[in-house]
């Protein structure tokens, strides 16, 4: 009898069973709350390109045209950078997707 006491008492419910309840862990809770973070520090990073883009393109030439060449170059190596920690390595959509210049990409080091 005592065996099949213990043997009750570490039951639990089976895996595609709690699958299908939608049962919320603490690890699938954090789990979401991460990758809402991620997908929001990612929007930022990428307003931050459009903004520098668009500073870039109003500055034709002269004064403040390298300012505004840096500040895009570094807005979209952050941006890659983070695609990258985040397990997204396709570059030529992104580059496509913004119309990012060649001589930002030439200042980052791609070819």
């Amino acid at each position: 009898m005592a065996a099949n006491m213990a043997a009750m008492s570490s039951l639990r419910m089976p895996q595609s069973l709690s699958t299908r309840l939608k049962v919320e862990t603490g690890e699938a809770i954090l789990r979401y709350e991460l990758l809402e973070e991620q997908a929001h520090s990612l929007g930022r990073a990428g307003r931050k390109v459009e903004a520098a883009l668009a500073a870039l393109s109003e500055h034709p030439g002269g004064e403040g045209r390298a300012e505004a060449l840096r500040a895009a170059a570094d807005a979209v190596w952050g941006f890659f950078v983070q695609r990258e920690v985040m397990g997204l390595r396709d570059r030529a959509a992104v580059i496509a997707q913004y119309g990012i210049p060649r001589e930002v990409l030439a200042r980052l080091g791609a070819r």
